[in-house]
């Protein structure tokens, strides 16, 4: 096989590699980010599919959590829930004009970041639904979406996976208690319910270890340095650590963040070039589709039984009439 010139140049572990500014050590091998990145979203869709996620199953599901109209909604906040609805319907739209376009190679890249931010704009959506706020960046707005939905059980699985604490002690017991096929690895396609489960969870448990380096990256250029200290071997070190890590969840939203991050920002090499790219990534467009269709049914049921019951049909027979989008009002509220 002919030597891959790019590769050969920019990957860790490589004879010739000269890295880039960004990476000078080289970025990391792509194929075992990509095999994560393709069969954790497969996980997720299986699982939305095995579920029967819809706006009917999810409007039963919020009437037996008792989930009633917010009377005292400001005339913003309503527009605003609104307005996110629509701007996801729209990324709803592009990704199944993605899927029809038989396209996958063309598309993966930028099918990541039309997910991402239907998946965002649903959840600010749910938010404003829910207390009549906005976050002004993702960071908070996925840190108000877990404390507002996923910690009060609010959200089926998969999106109800989380953690309530990211120092590994704690965060081992959490993960154990899933009770998911711990042989399962996601280097593999999830092929059944269970590997599914175990996939949504691997990753999980993945952001975590991601978000502790980061913490663990900041305190070495920072503090370490001014308590004479160069790593975590001390106990002192671990122990500034673990306080960094503590008390601090981990739920969708911020997976959803950290994973439009990866195919946004990552190496030249992630989503874009291998031998067999084409068979890896085949129904990966699919599979986002069908994930963020569950995640809008979500956010449209939730919003449905927190708004006035009348300016809620007022706004889908509005987008019903006015909208020409290959995904209308219909096809997920309804």
């Amino acid at each position: 096989m002919p030597t891959e010139f790019l590769y050969e140049r920019i990957t860790t572990g490589r004879p010739n590699c000269k890295g880039t500014l960004a990476e000078p050590n080289g970025t990391p091998e792509p194929r075992f980010a990509l095999q994560g990145t393709v069969n954790r979203m497969h996980g997720l869709a299986v699982v939305v599919a095995d579920d029967g996620i819809s706006y009917p199953s999810m409007q039963r599901w919020y009437c037996g959590k008792h989930i009633q109209r917010n009377a005292g909604l400001s005339e913003p906040a309503t527009n605003t829930v609104f307005e996110q609805l629509l701007m996801s319907l729209h990324h709803l739209a592009a990704l199944r004009a993605m899927v029809a376009a038989n396209s996958d190679l063309n598309f993966v890249r930028v099918a990541v970041m039309t997910w991402y931010y239907g998946i965002y704009c649903a959840a600010s959506a749910m938010i404003a639904a829910q207390d009549g706020s906005q976050q002004q960046d993702h960071g908070g707005t996925a840190n108000q979406w877990e404390r507002q939905f996923a910690a009060r059980d609010l959200v089926p699985e998969p999106f109800g996976y989380r953690l309530t604490n990211l120092v590994e002690k704690q965060a081992v017991g959490e993960l154990a208690a899933f009770n998911i096929d711990k042989s399962y690895q996601l280097s593999v396609r999830p092929a059944k319910r269970s590997d599914a489960d175990a996939a949504c969870v691997a990753y999980l448990s993945g952001t975590r270890s991601y978000r502790q380096l980061q913490i663990e990256e900041e305190l070495k250029l920072r503090e370490l340095p001014k308590l004479g200290l160069a790593n975590f071997r001390s106990a002192q070190a671990r122990a500034l650590r673990d306080s960094r890590l503590t008390g601090k969840s981990l739920g969708f939203l911020h997976q959803a963040f950290r994973y439009r991050g990866k195919a946004n920002y990552r190496d030249a090499l992630f989503l874009t070039t291998q031998a067999n790219l084409a068979t890896l990534i085949s129904g990966y467009v699919l599979d986002l589709e069908i994930v963020l269709c569950a995640f809008v049914s979500i956010a449209g049921a939730f919003c449905a039984c927190r708004l006035n019951p009348t300016e809620w049909q007022e706004f889908i027979d509005d987008l019903s009439t006015h909208l020409g989008l290959v995904v209308m009002p219909r096809d997920v509220w309804s």
